[in-house]
């Protein structure tokens, strides 16, 4: 009897991708769920660099790890952190092994797109009063109309003092938004290009309409804003150059869908791969190499600036873990140290929208639940600005995945010549460790409420402590 196409043994040969639900036991959906239920948790918590970074720490300290610079050696099984201007931080369990064959980073970033206020961001027009904005990251401009934002950040007042501002996160507190213009007047503005419909210029935040009582004041909307600001927060308009104020959506992550398969919420890029590696290192014991994990800051904008993946903080950082767990420590133990270790970038990519199909080949694009995804290249343009993995790096990786029963799929962001973007993995491979991208695939990226699967955010953890532990 001839067997049927579907029994033939080549089948077996084809590689297919599967849904993660498919594969996960009544008991890990349980896992699952109780698991995105705590990450859901942190992204509320967590909606700035700042705020991730201080949830880290404060999570850090309550299960054990200390500052890298109370240590005088480093021993085997010793959990450490190390912080960079409340931006960016390196986490490390020490290994079994000597440090100069090398680590198990994992680096993600803790920034995500936003609105930014200006130095001087106090106005007043048309009886309102309004805070002036530049966006940070690669956002669509029109996505941050007619939604209600939240204020959070710090003002460095001239002696110094910090003040700190979370405006629009608890019920009954006041947000903020930026009006949209009513459709009935919007021809000209939809007629345009939907990237040069919403300038720059005019994403301007409604703070107020109540001015000061004496009606012979000039600019008495605004004066009656600052005079709020100063009674509340006893700062005057000049603090305000000194300040790094946020705008950023009000709304809390939450389930979507009836069977609520799936994570709504802002800045899962890259707070998924955040929160993930975080959870995987902390339970992460005496490894047999030294576990690391990087979150670094402003990789939404170049990665530049003393707190991003170009500075030295994550040179400096394993310097000083080097010299307390290497006697007769140099620079060449050092060099080694990096050129031995081996890295995944954990950072988002794309997953398959259907709405959006065209932009995608179909093959090669990584879909919402179907596991964490390996990323073999990101750039754009024939590869630009890209790390390119080696076949053994992925390889390993496949294998090390695989014998821990961890879900994964391969991904791209998007068709050729189509757009693609870029992550911190060719800034780790310059210091001549192994990378590869490996993170979690999101619809909406980059838009104030982005999509992840449940069962990709879970597989992340559950691969990243694979990896750590290796």
């Amino acid at each position: 009897m001839t067997a049927s196409k579907d029994q033939h043994p080549a089948t077996k040969l084809a590689y297919r991708r599967q849904n993660g639900w498919d594969r996960l036991s009544e008991a890990e959906k349980v896992k699952v769920m109780a698991f995105t239920s705590d990450y859901k948790k942190f992204l509320n918590a967590a909606k700035t660099e700042r705020e991730v970074i201080g949830e880290a720490i404060r999570h850090l300290n309550n299960i054990g790890f200390r500052p890298l610079d109370g240590m005088v050696e480093l021993k085997a099984g010793d959990r450490i952190y190390a912080v960079n201007r409340h931006k960016a931080l390196i986490a490390a369990v020490v290994g079994k092994r000597q440090l100069e064959y090398g680590l198990n980073v994992i680096g993600a970033h803790a920034d995500s797109p936003r609105l930014d206020l200006k130095p001087l961001p106090v106005f007043e027009d048309g009886d309102m009063v309004f805070f002036k904005t530049h966006y940070y990251g690669g956002i669509k401009k029109y996505q941050w109309l007619s939604v209600p934002l939240a204020l959070h950040g710090i003002i460095i007042k001239a002696n110094g003092d910090a003040v700190q501002v979370l405006i629009g996160e608890k019920p009954g507190e006041p947000v903020f938004t930026i009006p949209d213009l009513l459709p009935h007047l919007a021809k000209d503005q939809m007629d345009k290009k939907m990237a040069d419909a919403v300038p720059g210029e005019n994403l301007n935040i409604l703070v107020g309409g109540i001015p000061l009582p004496d009606s012979e004041l000039k600019r008495r909307f605004k004066l009656a804003i600052l005079d709020y600001m100063h009674r509340e927060y006893n700062v005057i308009e000049e603090d305000l150059i000194s300040a790094e104020l946020e705008l950023v959506p009000a709304w809390p992550a939450v389930d979507i869908g009836f069977d609520r398969s799936f994570v709504g919420g802002y800045g899962q890029d890259d707070r998924v791969c955040v929160y993930t590696a975080l959870r995987a290192l902390a339970e992460t014991t005496v490894p047999e190499r030294t576990a690391l994990v990087l979150l670094s800051d402003k990789e939404e904008i170049g990665s530049n600036g003393n707190t991003g993946m170009e500075s030295v903080f994550f040179t400096n950082t394993v310097r000083e873990i080097t010299a307390r767990c290497v006697s007769n420590y140099n620079e060449l133990t050092f060099r080694r140290v990096l050129v031995n270790s081996f890295a995944l970038s954990a950072d988002v990519n794309a997953g398959f929208d259907p709405n959006y199909g065209e932009v995608s080949e179909k093959m090669n694009t990584a879909r919402l639940g179907a596991g964490v995804v390996l990323t073999k290249y990101t750039g754009s343009k024939g590869k630009y600005e890209s790390n390119d993995a080696h076949a053994e790096v992925v390889a390993l990786v496949r294998r090390l995945f695989n014998e821990a029963g961890v879900i994964w799929q391969t991904g791209e962001l998007g068709k050729v010549d189509q757009g693609g973007g870029g992550t911190i993995a060719h800034l780790l491979a310059g210091h001549g460790m192994d990378v590869l991208d490996c993170g979690v695939a999101l619809l909406g990226m980059h838009s104030p409420f982005e999509v992840t699967s449940k069962a990709d955010v879970y597989m992340a953890y559950k691969g990243y402590k694979a990896f750590l532990s290796r």
